[in-house]
């Protein structure tokens, strides 16, 4: 029952993914077409992160009180009403307050399942998790290139993701029993959630280094998630309906370094894997400075996605190694807070930075942020040396 219940759970990770995506690969699109600056693209991704972040800051709460999967459910439910809102806007405005139910939508399913799998699954099956997710945001920018291939129609792309975030969402309920079984299958003691006062985290250490690390890897990726079409269209030279379908690469190669990053799960501990994306997504940067040379771009955005893709499993898989599983769900909360604090924000700043120097600096900023997420994890594991009875 508890492997049939995961498969579930992956199903839904799917739906986790599937709106991310979509605002990156549909915005050339969009603004083009309402003649708006370029720029407003941060505004609807700043919407978005602040309900995510709002959702897991009260996730433990909220989980607390209505349990794991019935939060999964009404989650999954409000992303489908966000991508509906976003098929029928009819201008800006619209989408910001479409904007509004996907990232309370995504904010308390994350946490969630993220702890659910982190603490009665392995490291394997952590990073298949993840991998779903990949499947998700890998799916939503080529069916919006088909749709914007054919008439130019961003609305229509986002109507059949609503479809199949629909029957995600309805599946989401239809199985809410199965949950109870495999709870009752389970022969593993329960370990209960402690509350954990902000002060107390804020004078740890190690929480501060993995909050980093996780700012760090969704700064990466939101930067390419929003961003990586535009910059295949300005900076680059692809068409708008050429960028979607390439940009969908980089989701490719976040998925496919989950998939393996799963395989290699079995034989190589969670910090080699971890040591083994950085490699690869400092060799993606450097191929995005070769100028002139748009399959290279092409080439490196997916290369990020391949480096980046197994680093947040591995690490959320980690957490309660790193803080005890009592603390665990508080923790996660924590970082799913962070990450998308750094989803908020890391967008916005690369868009006034472009409005100034154009999206061709991506490359520069990319750097940046591996930089500091490097450095972050640097620190993790001198703290981690020092205390080896708590890691």
């Amino acid at each position: 029952m508890a492997t049939l219940l995961l498969v579930f759970i992956y199903i839904f990770y799917i739906g986790l993914g599937l709106p991310d995506s979509l605002l990156g690969a549909a915005w050339p699109a969009i603004y083009a077409q309402w003649d708006l600056p370029v720029s407003l693209a941060s505004v609807l991704s700043v919407i978005i992160s602040l309900g995510t972040v709002l959702a897991s800051l009260l996730s433990a709460r909220l989980i607390h009180k209505l349990g794991t999967p019935l939060v999964t459910a009404l989650s999954t439910a409000l992303a489908a009403v966000g991508l509906l809102g976003y098929s029928l806007a009819p201008n800006f405005l619209f989408l910001c307050l479409a904007s509004v139910p996907l990232g309370i939508g995504a904010g308390s399913i994350d946490t969630a399942l993220n702890n659910y799998v982190a603490l009665h699954y392995n490291a394997m099956q952590m990073s298949f998790l993840h991998c779903f997710y990949g499947v998700g945001v890998s799916v939503s920018p080529y069916v919006l290139s088909l749709a914007l291939g054919e008439t130019m129609d961003w609305r229509k792309g986002y109507r059949i993701i609503f479809l199949f975030q629909t029957i995600i969402a309805l599946l989401s309920f239809v199985t809410l029993p199965l949950w109870k079984k495999a709870t009752q299958e389970r022969k593993e003691e329960e370990t209960p959630p402690r509350v954990v006062p902000l002060r107390e985290i804020a004078r740890n250490q190690k929480a501060w280094a993995v909050c980093g690390v996780f700012a760090g890897i969704s700064a990466l990726e939101s930067t390419c998630t929003v961003w990586g079409g535009t910059f295949l269209n300005e900076s680059v030279g692809f068409a708008a309906d050429e960028a979607a379908a390439r940009v969908t690469l980089y989701f490719l190669g976040l998925t496919v370094g989950r998939f393996f990053s799963g395989l290699l799960n079995l034989k190589l501990s969670p910090w080699k894997i971890i040591a083994a994306g950085q490699g690869i997504i400092l060799a993606a940067i450097v191929l995005l400075f070769v100028p002139d040379h748009p399959q290279t771009a092409v080439a490196g955005l997916f290369l990020i996605g391949l480096g980046n893709g197994p680093i947040f499993p591995n690490m959320t898989h980690l957490t309660p190694t790193l803080f005890g599983k009592d603390a665990s769900q508080a923790m996660i909360g924590i970082q799913m807070a962070l990450s998308y604090t750094s989803i908020l924000l890391t967008p916005v700043l690369f868009g006034v930075l472009a409005n100034f120097f154009g999206t061709n600096i991506l490359p520069l900023f990319l750097l940046c942020m591996f930089l500091f997420m490097t450095l972050c994890i640097f620190r993790l594991l001198h703290l981690r040396r020092q205390q080896p009875q708590s890691s």
